[in-house]
């Protein structure tokens, strides 16, 4: 009995969670504040992450650590979204070589004024993310639309691209076909109705704030002189694209249709000779090569710190003073927030976080709609505000590749709907409370 004791001591560790925050770090403490006197290569700081980990395997030999971290780079959840972040480098490229983002942009501003077009960007997003589900999906078709939009109405890049982060943030835990929401519900044992009507009242005044905060911070943006062109076959290509993610179809499949079809409108309306055709696609595919590379660093990183007991630390510790159904409520939100801080993947944290906040939330009241619920939004919380997360880093790596250079830490302080969301769930749901405390005392 004490030797199963101490085994399952010793894989749980504070310190394995060392490398998370050296990553924080170095991409908070010195990335931001000296940005601009400070040459930092986007991977530094993964690298360092990865070099901190290995270290903190003592007791296995050097081939054992390395078969961990590469066992952990080759999971076929990180090679399918590298996947993704290459084939929409191609159709980036590809349309941007075919005049597909510039007529999309011009069509949005001539239906759009300047101060409309960033919340209409939001508001876009928000419906596009919770048709399709997917946060990453929703960046990707969005991404060029906003710097394009930043571009020509002279408004700042970190607020448009920040405005599509913060709308496919929003369908990221509200979406019925979500693979959040399937994991929420799932681990707790709920109806997706259920936990969709719970979660939309819980967000819908942060939705409300952030479409507000996007109206009021763009009227700085410069006049438009006369109508834009715009050329509606070069528009087939996002039509095509948003319809089909709109049906349902992989992501895969949607981004391989969207580059045929650019490619395609590209040389039959002569905006893109047939010999430029491949070097459109290399170029764009070359521009999301630093975010594949770091995508992977992570994933090995996140594969040393699980397991070295970071993960497990967390897991048995966040939740074990929690008392009474508020606590319960409150340590719910920090076990799934610790969790996806420490693996960068909203999804990864909900499965396992879950099993343990179903456990908490029947020992303690709270119904399984408001455990799904609240797990997926704070997971999703985090995610939309990680510098090292996917959402972010395709957002800053497609925005760059769109000659837009951004980092995700730029991104930061434009994520309204993240931020305000995990300020205005707590709020609403005392509110909540209240009503309720006061109607059944005015019913007696």
């Amino acid at each position: 009995m004490r030797a199963m004791t101490e085994t399952v001591s010793d894989a749980r560790s504070a310190w394995g969670l060392l490398p998370v925050a050296i990553l924080l770090l170095l991409f908070l403490g010195v990335g931001i504040p000296f940005r601009e006197s400070v040459a930092l290569p986007a991977i530094v700081p993964f690298l360092a992450a990865l070099g901190v980990a290995f270290l903190q395997c003592r007791g296995r030999p050097f081939p054992e650590r390395l078969n961990l971290a590469a066992a952990a780079m080759g999971q076929c959840d990180v090679m399918v979204m590298c996947l993704v972040f290459l084939l929409a480098g191609a159709f980036s490229g590809a349309a941007q070589a075919a005049g597909c983002v510039e007529s999309t942009v011009n069509l949005g501003l001539s239906v759009l004024p300047p101060w409309a077009a960033v919340a209409g960007l939001f508001a876009i997003a928000a419906f596009v993310s919770t048709a399709m589900g997917t946060s990453v999906g929703t960046i990707v078709a969005l991404t060029p639309i906003a710097v394009g939009i930043a571009q020509k109405a002279a408004l700042p890049g970190p607020l448009c691209v920040g405005a599509a982060v913060c709308g496919a943030m929003f369908g990221d835990n509200l979406s019925m076909i979500s693979d959040t929401t399937i994991a929420a519900t799932r681990t707790q044992g709920c109806g997706m109705r259920d936990k969709f009507r719970e979660n939309l009242r819980l967000v819908w005044p942060a939705a409300l704030l952030s479409l507000g905060l996007f109206a009021a911070l763009a009227p700085g943006g410069a006049p438009l002189e006369g109508p834009l062109p715009y050329s509606v076959p070069r528009l087939l290509p996002y039509l095509a694209v948003l319809g089909a993610a709109l049906c349902g179809m992989n992501v895969v499949l949607v981004l391989v249709l969207g580059t045929l079809l650019s490619l395609g409108v590209g040389m039959g309306t002569g905006a893109l000779a047939a010999r430029d055709a491949f070097r459109a696609v290399g170029d764009g595919v070359a521009g999301m090569y630093d975010i594949t590379a770091i995508s992977i660093v992570v994933a090995g990183v996140l594969g040393l710190v699980r397991a070295n007991g970071g993960i497990d630390w967390l897991l048995h510790h966040v939740l074990r003073r929690v008392r009474g159904r508020r606590g319960a409520q409150a340590g719910i939100a920090v076990l799934v927030s610790a969790v996806d801080v420490a693996t960068a993947n909203n999804t990864v944290a909900i499965v396992m976080a879950g099993p343990v906040v179903r456990t908490v939330a029947q020992a303690h009241g709270v119904s399984p709609a408001r455990a799904a619920s609240l797990i997926d939004i704070y997971a999703s919380v985090w995610q939309g505000l990680l510098p090292y997360g996917a959402q972010l880093l395709y957002a800053a790596g497609g925005a760059t590749a769109l000659g837009l250079a951004l980092t995700p830490a730029q991104l930061i302080p434009w994520l309204f709907y993240p931020i305000l969301m995990g300020l205005t769930v707590p709020l609403t749901l005392l509110a909540r409370a209240f009503l309720r405390r006061a109607g059944a005392e005015a019913a007696r």
